[in-house]
């Protein structure tokens, strides 16, 4: 695995994580999705489909701003390409 794209999505997360415009949910998804990224005890694979589904789910959540959709967008695209 790139450990670089993991951590420009870990950036990402971050971002989102400290943007006191996002909805709690979606900020608590983005911590998760983190430390599931991070945690080195399970397969990669593992993590990162997780992660995807994680994601994939709160990006279809009505109350998520633009911006932070968009950058949800950006971190599956960049999990997808691993």
């Amino acid at each position: 695995m790139s450990n670089q794209t993991i951590d420009e999505v870990c950036e990402i997360l971050d971002y989102i994580m400290e943007n006191n415009t996002v909805p709690r949910n979606i900020r608590e998804a983005a911590s998760d999705s983190k430390e599931l990224l991070n945690d080195t005890e399970q397969d990669q694979s593992v993590r990162i489909s997780t992660v995807l589904g994680k994601l994939d789910e709160i990006s279809n959540d009505p109350n998520i701003p633009v911006h932070a959709r968009t950058l949800i967008w950006e971190v599956l695209s960049k999990l997808e390409s691993i």
